[in-house]
């Protein structure tokens, strides 16, 4: 796998300092609330793990899947509600945990649905945010990393359900998905 990659951007120490500090920061913005916490599968379960054990308020934790890429490289434009949440978000702050935000088009998506459904309040923690692959103007609340406008896999991040397991963020080499 590691020889796949063609350079690692996010080490795995950089990415627990980033989740360190976004927990310090989303502790002080929900003192005395208790968030629920919404993690976006599959990409974000790592994320989601080390970011929530930052957070020093008492959350609740759900998980959603949508999927836009259907195996490929890039959106395909069509946001598809995989699996949805049991609890009702009316009333509740929520915090979605994302891995990466790139078009805008999922994260529009899922903000559009929590509201609907009557969510207080709305806001993204993303471990990385590629403003250059933007189709629609949208803002993460807290991010990790600014990442450029390349295809990155690792640390919960993949490519046709692989690389997941990367300790790291890493640009995956073009050879590799162009063969396909």
């Amino acid at each position: 796998m590691n020889n796949d990659i063609e350079e690692i951007l996010f080490d795995r120490d950089s990415i627990h300092q980033a989740a360190q500090r976004l927990g310090k920061q989303i502790t002080e913005d929900y003192a005395g609330k208790r968030p629920l916490v919404l993690s976006v599968l599959k990409g974000a379960y790592l994320w989601t793990g080390d970011v929530i054990r930052e957070i020093e308020l008492y959350v609740n934790l759900e998980f959603i899947k949508i999927s836009s890429y259907h195996g490929g490289v890039s959106s395909s434009n069509e946001i598809e509600l995989v699996t949805d949440i049991r609890t009702d978000v009316a009333g509740r702050d929520v915090i979605i945990l994302e891995d990466i935000v790139d078009t805008g088009q999922s994260l529009r998506f899922l903000k559009d649905l929590l509201a609907d459904r009557g969510a207080n309040s709305i806001r993204v923690a993303t471990l990385l945010d590629k403003k250059g692959g933007r189709k629609i103007e949208i803002d993460a609340d807290y991010v990790g990393f600014d990442v450029r406008n390349e295809f990155v896999v690792g640390y919960g991040l993949d490519y046709k359900d692989l690389y997941r397991n990367l300790p790291y963020v890493g640009i995956l080499k073009k050879s590799i998905y162009t063969k396909d």
